[in-house]
C-alpha cells in the first residue's frame, strides 16, 4: 500500500484511514491527536483543534461513536435491520415529536462537545 500524503489529505479522512490501519476503536482523543501528529499540524490552540476535529468526525456518517468516547468505524457493525410499518400505517410520531432516545443523544453530544472545549 503506498504512503498515504497526509499533509495534502483532509483531517476526517486521516482519522479514517488510522481506524482503517488499527481494525478497531480508539478513544477519541488519541485519535485526533494521531491526526494531528501524522498531518504535522500547526496547533496555536489544542483545544479549539481537538475540537474542530472530533466536529469532523462526529458529524461524518463513516464514524460511529461505540461508547466511553470510542469512536471506530460504521463499516465494523453490522447494517441494523430496517422495520418498516405496513403500507399506509401512521408514524408513531407526531410531525414535531422525536422520540426520546434521539433527544437524548444529541444533548449526549452537546454535552461531548461542550466538554471537549472545556479541556
Amino acid at each position: 500500500m503506498a504512503e498515504m500524503d497526509y499533509k495534502s489529505t483532509p483531517d476526517v479522512d486521516v482519522a479514517y484511514h488510522i481506524l482503517s490501519e488499527k481494525g478497531e476503536p480508539i478513544y477519541y482523543k488519541d485519535l485526533v491527536m494521531e491526526v494531528i501528529e501524522k498531518k504535522a499540524k500547526p496547533v496555536q490552540s489544542l483545544a479549539n483543534t481537538i475540537s474542530e476535529v472530533y466536529t469532523l468526525i462526529n458529524m461524518d456518517s463513516r464514524f460511529q461513536h461505540t461508547g466511553k468516547s470510542m469512536w471506530g468505524l460504521a463499516e465494523w457493525s453490522p447494517a441494523e435491520p430496517r422495520r418498516s410499518r405496513g403500507a399506509g400505517s401512521p408514524s408513531p410520531y407526531k410531525e414535531d415529536e422525536t422520540p426520546s432516545s434521539e433527544k437524548r443523544m444529541a444533548r449526549q453530544r452537546e454535552k461531548k462537545l461542550e466538554s471537549i472545549q472545556e479541556e
